[in-house]
């Protein structure tokens, strides 16, 4: 009888054992990739806790009313390092705001996984490597800012497809080939494009080659 008794506390034990990591200790376990990925000179990172609950209490990341990260805020941060493809684990996240660092390296393709993003700011930066394809996936994004690197390659044409884009610049960059006028892009002026020493434009239909200027 007194078997019967703790039989359900032992269930609810059990089943609490057995429940999976929270959405909130998954996205803090990303950001803290990242956080070890990065040199942070002016400790603006020093809050980001990795045993606490969630990351919702750390200093520049907002989160909505379940725990779940909207929003990273780290322009101006006088932060070194990489970005890393555990971003792609935040789910919710609405806005991701890099700006003005010294970024280093390639942007990982899995920042297309960010289902939510409203706002992907990378300007200012010294990445290198080409833009992802896999961005196109960011399907209710509005603002994308990637001028001010060292990104080469073409303007991957996947990226038209983004009907809600309001603003995008890829200005002083390497790039190369020619400016995109389909979809959402013909309402971009020169000004998205400047100072791309390789850049061709704007695309003609069937009268210039996407691949020039590439070689």
């Amino acid at each position: 009888m007194a078997f019967c008794g703790l039989l359900p506390f032992l269930l609810l034990f059990s089943s609490i054992s057995s429940t999976p990591k929270t959405t909130a200790n998954l996205e803090g376990d990303a950001l803290f990739s990242l956080r070890r990925a990065l040199k942070d000179p002016g400790n603006v990172l020093q809050s980001w806790d990795p045993t606490l609950v969630n990351p919702c209490t750390w200093f520049h990341v907002t989160c909505d009313q379940h725990n779940r990260v909207t929003r990273l805020d780290l322009g101006n941060a006088k932060l070194t390092g990489r970005l890393v493809p555990e971003l792609g684990r935040l789910d919710h996240l609405q806005y991701l705001e890099l700006y003005r660092n010294n970024l280093l390296g390639p942007i990982p393709k899995q920042l297309g996984e960010l289902k939510s993003l409203l706002s992907l700011d990378l300007y200012h930066n010294n990445l290198t490597g080409p833009i992802p394809p896999s961005l196109s996936r960011l399907t209710d994004i509005r603002f994308l800012r990637l001028n001010g690197n060292k990104l080469s390659g073409r303007i991957p044409r996947e990226l038209t497809k983004l009907k809600n884009l309001k603003s995008f610049n890829v200005s002083n960059n390497d790039l190369c080939g020619t400016i995109p006028t389909s979809g959402s892009f013909y309402k971009f002026t020169e000004k998205s494009y400047l100072n791309n020493a390789k850049l061709k434009g704007p695309e003609l239909m069937g009268s210039v080659s996407y691949d020039i200027g590439c070689d």
